[in-house]
């Protein structure tokens, strides 16, 4: 259950369209459900502002058709699920199709991203915009999950791409929109050079993610890593190797910040 959820139920209860008793029905499955092999946490939404995400490498598609089942019948508008290959998501697809809860929902697979989408989008609520920029086409994937997460959770996204430093000017045109960003997510592999670069040029925090694209020194990413913890730009954050998940995260939160007063 989110935060909107819950607001909406006990408004229901308020003005006596919805019982006590149903009410209490809604909320006893908090905090978990217990599946046995997963324990979908329903009340994430309510503790922490964002419903859980399922993290799909290493579950089967039913696992992750059962842990969406969960997360919607306790009123989870959307669910994402991601890290899932093309294979597995054409059967997350069909098994989700056949339950009951999400027969109004729209299922969707971005494959780009390796996301799995249950619901629709949610309309942008954020301070401003969150920009994505990638060094390379190589970086899409790892700037999709990115950009995907950052849209579920509400943020209004612009996409930067193929804006690597091997071609500098490319990036200074975006100049104006990088001014107007609550935050900017860089991702990039090689040398990683392109976080630096760009947190000399915003006046918001820089989320660096370093992605495993490169030749043999790259060492998977670590060349990156090591780059972007090492930038000399104040106010750049570093996640881990291709997780633009993370990186999305983070930048949507940061979007979504209120100005404490008083």
């Amino acid at each position: 259950m989110e935060r909107a959820e819950l607001h909406e139920l006990l408004t229901h209860v308020a003005s006596g369209e919805v019982s006590v008793e149903d009410a209490i029905g809604k909320v006893s499955m908090a905090p978990f459900e217990e599946l046995g092999y997963a324990k979908p946490d329903t009340h994430r939404g309510v503790r922490t502002g964002v419903a859980e995400v399922i993290y799909g490498a290493g579950k089967t598609a039913e696992q992750i058709a059962r842990i969406i089942s969960s997360l919607v019948d306790s009123g989870q508008r959307r669910v994402i699920a991601t890290r899932v290959d093309d294979q597995k998501a054409s059967d997350v697809l069909r098994l989700v199709g056949e339950l009951d809860g999400c027969a109004d929902m729209p299922v969707t697979y971005n494959g780009d991203a390796r996301i799995v989408v249950v619901g629709e989008r949610p309309p942008c609520d954020g301070n401003g915009t969150v920009v994505i920029m990638c060094a390379g086409t190589s970086d899409l994937y790892c700037a999709e999950e990115a950009a995907l997460t950052a849209e579920m959770m509400g943020s209004e996204v612009v996409r930067i791409y193929d804006v690597g430093v091997a071609g500098i000017h490319r990036l200074l045109a975006y100049g104006d929109v990088l001014q107007r960003a609550s935050a900017v997510v860089t991702i990039a592999g090689m040398e990683g050079a392109l976080a630096s670069v760009v947190g000399g040029l915003c006046a918001c925090p820089v989320i660096a993610c370093p992605t495993s694209v490169g030749y043999g020194a790259s060492f998977g990413g670590l060349s990156a890593l090591l780059a972007m913890l090492n930038s000399c730009s104040s106010g750049t954050s570093v996640v881990n190797i291709d997780n633009g998940f993370g990186a999305g995260y983070q930048a949507a939160l940061i979007d979504h910040a209120r100005v404490r007063r008083g």
